[in-house]
């Protein structure tokens, strides 16, 4: 069973070269095997897309699909009993490839929309707390004058003049005999009496909606929510597809994230890495968080805080907030504290500093004699 590629990248029949060109990019991008963790079946998606715009972007290929639908390249088939241009049998490898899955819709199971994707980007403090937010995004929905039948208000539909009513025609190809969508009415079994002037019979219009959206807290970058029936609204009362929200978390200016765990580097005198003290460090919750500095610390030392960090996405707890430690060395000192460093300095006996004084005598060993 075969495809129809207008449905496929889900233009009018009418769409101009600008807008099948947009279409394609769109569906691309939406279904590359390099985004999608090598899905098959959006890798499927992507050939049949691609093998629709292949056809589409060339005006004589367009010319003859239009004409004769799939017949126009099966090798001496054609439409009114004429040969069509020979471009291979398309219709038949698209088959052959993906079976009656990705072939023309069956009579009676109507295709539903095309799936969205909308990125949204949020502040690291809205990804801890979460947040409800409107989004505009412009998406095909149901043609209100025509209720998305797609006839025009006061018509109906007519059973299929060339298929009567099976959705299927039968075409000679050499030895066999091939069943095919039907080319007049898409495989749908039925005709339209007069199309509806708001949508030219498809059922559907472009129009800019403003969605809401719940953010649960704890959402990272790469988080999808999905938004059911919110896609695009599918051909003729067809059902709509989803909208998929990518979110995007902005980097912060204090607090780097790993996963659930909060890390942040807070740089402190050497007299307080000496002595010892207490710094606050304000949380996302609005909490400060005061952080004991034990005596000696070191640069570079992690100091832990158990359930001070993210909120674990659709689950209990929260990761841990990691303060890393810089010991900073003054640059302006007065004349006073410089005398007491002296002083000081006069008073060391090695021991002060163990991890320097085990240095400079292995660097003693190594290069004696």
């Amino acid at each position: 069973m075969e495809i129809d590629f207008y449905e496929t990248l889900g233009v009018s029949r009418s769409a101009d070269d600008a807008t099948i060109k947009a279409a394609y990019r769109r569906l691309a991008m939406q279904y590359h095997p390099d985004k999608n963790g090598g899905c098959k079946d959006h890798e499927a998606k992507f050939k049949a897309v691609s093998a629709a715009y292949d056809c589409l972007k060339d005006p004589q290929k367009r010319a003859a699909y239009d004409r004769y639908g799939h017949a126009a390249f099966a090798n001496g088939g054609g439409g009114g009993g004429g040969a069509g241009p020979e471009f291979g049998d398309l219709g038949d490898i698209f088959e052959t490839i993906f079976g009656s899955a990705f072939g023309g819709q069956q009579r009676g199971r109507p295709r539903r929309g095309a799936d969205l994707r909308y990125d949204l980007e949020v502040t690291l403090d809205e990804a801890f707390h979460g947040k409800t937010t409107e989004i505009r995004v412009e998406v095909a929905v149901a043609c209100e004058p025509c209720h998305g039948s797609g006839a025009e208000p006061g018509t109906a539909k007519r059973t299929c003049d060339l298929c009567h009513g099976r959705g299927k025609v039968r075409a000679q190809q050499g030895l066999f005999v091939i069943e095919r969508p039907c080319p007049n009415c898409h495989g749908r079994g039925e005709q339209l009496e007069r199309p509806c002037r708001s949508c030219g019979g498809e059922g559907r219009v472009d129009k800019l909606q403003t969605l809401s959206v719940e953010v649960p807290a704890g959402v990272d970058s790469g988080t999808r929510i999905r938004l059911s029936g919110k896609g695009e609204a599918g051909p003729q009362g067809a059902p709509p597809g989803d909208l998929y929200i990518f979110v995007h978390v902005r980097e912060h200016a204090v607090f780097k994230r790993e996963g659930t765990a909060l890390f942040t580097r807070v740089p402190v005198s050497f007299t307080t890495a000496a002595l010892g003290g207490t710094v606050d460090i304000p949380g996302l919750d609005g909490v400060t968080h005061a952080i004991e500095i034990p005596p000696g610390i070191q640069s570079g030392r992690q100091l832990r805080r158990r359930g001070a960090g993210m909120p674990v996405l659709q689950g209990r707890g929260r990761g841990d907030l990691v303060t890393e430690i810089v010991v900073e060395t003054p640059t302006k000192l007065s004349s006073r504290q410089k005398e007491l460093l002296r002083e000081f300095q006069d008073t060391e006996t090695g021991e002060e500093c163990p991890e320097s004084a085990g240095f400079f005598s292995k660097l003693k060993s190594a290069f004696k004699g």
